[in-house]
């Protein structure tokens, strides 16, 4: 069976159209560093929130953004751009539009070592890059977001019947301290 990272250059687009749960838990589970390049100062901002929310779950997240470089940022150093990196990093997650994701690709092909993900959050999408960066071996998840997927699979979001396709009137059983949070570990199979 031919998954998305297996498709001919002429169905790039449509495989990028959905991805099967197994490929995104796979790679939330293999990606251990992020870069996040687009990061904000601002809590108000979808950036802040994802990097502090994969930051919680455990992941290195490195942010990156030249307005912001060389500033703290929920205990990280902020960089300028990809090239100041000091270490391989798993993942690029582009938190900037689709016609800046272009450039950012390229930038994290000239990485050594390459990342193995290049993630392109909501909205942002960039067919052409996203056919530069298989072609050398990485994989590219557009038009999604890490912290969504993560709550999704495994199964944050799903509390309050939200995507459990289960509605009930019980409550959820919540750690004895701060906020329950759930892993890709906890949760089995595909749904």
């Amino acid at each position: 069976m031919m998954t998305t990272l297996d498709q001919a250059p002429d169905g790039l687009a449509a495989a990028h159209d959905a991805y099967p749960d197994t490929l995104i838990r796979a790679i939330l589970k293999e990606t251990r560093s992020i870069a996040l390049v687009g990061a904000s100062a601002n809590p108000a901002r979808p950036s802040w929130i994802v990097l502090k929310y994969l930051r919680d779950r455990g992941y290195e997240v490195i942010p990156v953004n030249p307005g912001l470089a060389g500033q703290e940022l929920l205990g990280a150093t902020v960089l300028a751009s990809l090239s100041e990196l000091t270490r391989p990093v798993d993942m690029v997650e582009i938190f900037r539009n689709s016609e800046a994701a272009g450039p950012l690709v390229d930038e994290a092909l000239s990485l050594d070592p390459l990342p193995k993900v290049i993630w392109m959050q909501l909205g942002v999408r960039n067919d052409a890059a996203a056919a530069r960066a298989e072609a050398r071996g990485v994989r590219v998840v557009m038009n999604r977001c890490p912290k969504i997927e993560y709550g999704r699979l495994s199964g944050e979001i799903g509390w309050t019947g939200v995507n459990s396709r289960i509605i009930s009137a019980r409550k959820p059983v919540l750690a004895k301290k701060g906020i329950q949070k759930l892993t890709i570990e906890s949760r089995g199979g595909n749904r």
